[in-house]
């Protein structure tokens, strides 16, 4: 048994980092509000984005529109954007990320797709050097408050080359922010652009009544026109979205993972006080003993 001396040397270092550890927390806490508003601002520009792609997309406009291509006989060259923290202390986030990249360019690879590597964050760009993988890009500076310019600044070059045939697909890989505790890693393919089918009532109302009517609108500028602008940003929009979401889920598990280790280390606390006072308890019985055995001597 550790004696009381050293026992209290490790409460006041265990006390230290709960001190920290708290900050952390509360740190977290306050940046996470401001990440969340974040995300849930970006939300109505994206929906209403779709909304329009959605209700003028034809068959006709995606052939004259790169960015809405399909590859015919599957994508031979996929670009792959991971985005994870620049910092750490926030429990299993990177490494879920990460791991979901992992996976895909295996998948990828047995389809014998060829994989360009596109990484945003510190934990991501040291985790893929450290194992050899070849990195087409790397990025340190965006950090936990994205813009919208730096959103144009990662995809740009991607629609460049998705324009000139030279990728078939790009993909992007981020924390879905849900909530502050559900954070999970998903895969997002931003090109070829998807557009959603036409807008269908589905109410029991609507089927009764009959097929529901699309009125003839009369579009100024031509719906090619309004495609040709929005489909950039739609693109532009879902890479900050990626980005926006991964910072607050980054905020959330720091704040969670903090929260747990500061609950530890209180119950750290509790249990090496209890030594102690075990230990103190223990020297004084024995002080006592040894009272008592020299007086029954003498």
């Amino acid at each position: 048994m550790a004696n009381p001396q050293q026992l209290r040397g490790r409460i006041r270092s265990v006390e230290n980092t709960r001190q920290i550890t708290r900050t952390m927390e509360m740190v977290s806490t306050s940046k996470l509000k401001r990440a969340q508003d974040r995300v849930v601002a970006t939300r109505p520009y994206a929906q209403a984005l779709s909304d329009v792609i959605g209700d003028l997309y034809s068959p006709e406009l995606a052939e004259r529109f790169p960015l809405l291509r399909q590859p015919g006989d599957g994508a031979k060259c996929v670009a792959l954007v991971l985005i994870t923290s620049n910092r750490g202390l926030c429990g299993g986030f990177n490494s879920n990320l990460i791991k979901l990249a992992r996976a895909r360019i295996e998948q990828l690879e047995q389809k014998n797709v060829s994989v360009r590597l596109h990484l945003i964050g510190k934990k991501g760009i040291g985790y893929f050097k450290y194992i050899g993988q070849e990195i087409a890009s790397a990025r340190e500076d965006i950090g936990d408050k994205p813009t919208v310019e730096h959103a144009a600044d990662v995809v740009q070059p991607l629609v460049e080359a998705f324009e000139r045939e030279e990728l078939d697909a790009v993909e992007v890989i981020f924390a879905n922010f849900r909530s502050a505790m559900s954070t999970p890693p998903v895969n997002q393919r931003i090109l070829p652009v998807e557009a959603p089918g036409a807008r269908v009532n589905k109410s029991k109302s609507a089927r009764a009544a009959g097929p529901v009517r699309v009125p003839n609108y009369i579009l100024k500028p031509s719906a090619a026109e309004i495609v040709s602008s929005v489909l950039p940003m739609y693109v532009r929009n879902s890479m900050y979205r990626a980005l926006v979401e991964t910072a607050a889920a980054e905020h959330g598990a720091r704040r969670t993972a903090m929260k747990s280790a500061t609950d530890n280390a209180g119950d750290m606390i509790d249990s090496l006080r209890r030594v102690l006072n075990r230990a103190r308890q223990a020297k004084i019985t024995q002080e006592i003993a040894e009272i008592v055995g020299g007086a029954d001597a003498s």
